[in-house]
């Protein structure tokens, strides 16, 4: 009896195999991390044959540890790192250069080309978003006129293109041998190449990129089956693949924010803040992205507010990795403990440029505020303060552009084990904070978008139903995070413009 639904959660920097009883509980889990490639300032690459690798392997390891078999798993869904973009061959399967990843910077040059005379917003009315490094369509632009011998395929149709959705979910079908070449409506609305309203790839755009449209793969629903697994692959049986989510879209459907002004953060390598606007498109004035949330099978498509951060996460893991702060990231909240404020330090990690609400390329990380007064563990808590900072200027922008003030915010992710950023976070913000008992509800949201589709949940209600509280923190009255620190914040932030000539 098919009494489970598996999900991979294909992440920046890691990939994991999490399997999910009927209450949305975890019954097997798996994680493996993968190299971070960095061949020039400003260059982000993954290998996705070693992504696929990795992905094979947590898959065996999280049936291993439920004990359980390809005939106990009812639906696999999928989630994933957006916008990071794959270019491979359709009759091999061997990519044609290393996967670009969304924090990679390389293609500054040529969306500044694609804004001509109209600027940034050129494509925002029909795509929701600004011409930016960030997004997919000038990444495969770029492969297309930079990878010797790609575009001499992609005529000739055999090169193809996907986020990391659409390369993992071709190598669960078959890959060469008859994988399904899909995506879904949330991973296409990230590429900068989907119209909004038509839910479909936008010729003009593709023409004005030129990239062939024998490239793209066929736009789904995020809840609908695309292909099975083959017996010769991870789950060694056929099991409906039938979910498909960007990551912070399945946090969303996992947070069980299935009403318009629910909202979730998601804390990870990057914070990604969702509010869902229901069936309406709503433009944002203010530097967020319209984008969408989900769309479940033949229901109508609900969209989505979105202010997405670059570096949050990624700054611990830079603290650890490249300085040698300490060894392990939650060691972190140790020193940020030792000392009872940042000290006047403020650091603006914009490492990747400056993500919503500013989008400024040419921005660069800064530590500000520097004194000899300033120890170790001022640093390591100016850096969870940033998170906590970057947050508060998303949810002003997107509390004006909504309408719509928010009581509370639900939370998730690796960072929300830190008691000492959520406390900080619900002081910058005002409103408190929620965590979850399922922290980890981007692997739940592919998980239920799967069941769904195959009548393993009937529907969303059944899902809400699955969420439950595990804490609450709620801000303090007499903090100043929200009046003198954040002024000081927002100074801060100044001092990373025009870095970049």
């Amino acid at each position: 009896m098919a009494n489970y639904v598996a999900a991979v959660d294909q992440g920046t920097t890691s990939t994991r195999c999490m399997i999910f009883n009927h209450s949305g509980e975890p019954v097997g889990i798996h994680q493996l991390e993968h190299e971070q490639i960095y061949p020039k300032p400003g260059w982000v690459e993954h290998d996705p044959m070693e992504i696929w690798a990795r992905t094979q392997d947590v898959i065996k390891g999280a049936l291993k540890q439920a004990g359980l078999t390809a005939a106990d798993i009812a639906a696999v869904g999928v989630t994933n790192q957006r916008e990071t973009t794959v270019v491979w061959d359709k009759n091999t399967g061997k990519p044609f250069y290393n996967a670009i990843v969304w924090q990679d910077t390389r293609t500054d040059k040529i969306c500044k080309e694609l804004e001509g005379a109209v600027g940034q917003n050129r494509f925002r009315d029909k795509v929701g978003l600004p011409l930016a490094t960030y997004f997919s369509g000038p990444k495969v632009k770029w492969m297309l006129e930079n990878v010797d011998g790609l575009r001499e395929a992609a005529e000739k149709g055999d090169a193809i293109f996907g986020n990391i959705d659409t390369w993992v979910i071709w190598n669960l079908t078959g890959g060469p041998k008859g994988g399904a070449h899909v995506t879904d409506v949330t991973n296409a609305s990230r590429t900068m190449l989907m119209n909004l309203k038509t839910l479909n790839w936008d010729d003009e755009i593709l023409g004005i990129m030129d990239i062939p449209k024998s490239m793209v793969p066929t736009v789904k629903p995020s809840s609908e089956v695309y292909g099975y697994t083959t017996e010769d692959g991870p789950f060694g049986g056929k099991i409906p693949v039938s979910g498909d989510l960007g990551d912070q879209q399945a946090a969303t459907v996992g947070q069980a924010c299935f009403d318009p002004g629910e909202a979730k953060n998601t804390y990870g390598t990057g914070c990604f803040m969702i509010m869902n606007t229901g069936t309406k498109i709503v433009p944002s004035e203010s530097g967020l992205l319209t984008t969408l949330c989900y769309k479940f099978g033949d229901e109508p498509a609900v969209y989505a507010l979105e202010g997405s951060i670059a570096i949050t996460g990624a700054l611990v893991q830079w603290l650890r990795d490249n300085l040698d702060f300490f060894d392990f990231s939650p060691h972190i909240e140790d020193y940020a403990k030792s000392v009872d404020d940042n000290g006047g330090v403020y650091f603006v990690p914009a490492f990747s440029g400056l993500f919503a609400p500013y989008w400024r390329s040419d921005a660069r990380g800064v530590i500000a505020g520097l004194t000899r007064y300033v120890k170790k563990g001022h640093i390591a808590r100016a850096a969870l303060e940033a998170t906590a900072y970057q947050t508060r200027e998303v949810l002003d922008a997107m509390n004006k552009d909504s309408g719509v003030e928010l009581k509370a915010l639900k939370v998730d992710g690796g960072m929300v084990y830190n008691d000492l950023l959520m406390g900080f976070q619900a002081d910058v913000l005002g409103v408190p904070v929620v965590r979850p008992k399922v922290a980890e509800t981007t692997a739940l949201g592919a998980a239920y978008a799967a069941g769904l589709a195959v009548g393993f949940w009937k529907n969303t209600d059944e899902m809400r139903e699955n969420w439950g509280m595990d804490k609450t923190w709620d801000p303090d009255a007499d903090s100043n995070a929200s009046t003198e620190l954040y002024t000081q914040w927002k100074k801060a932030v100044t001092r990373t413009f025009d870095w970049v000539e």
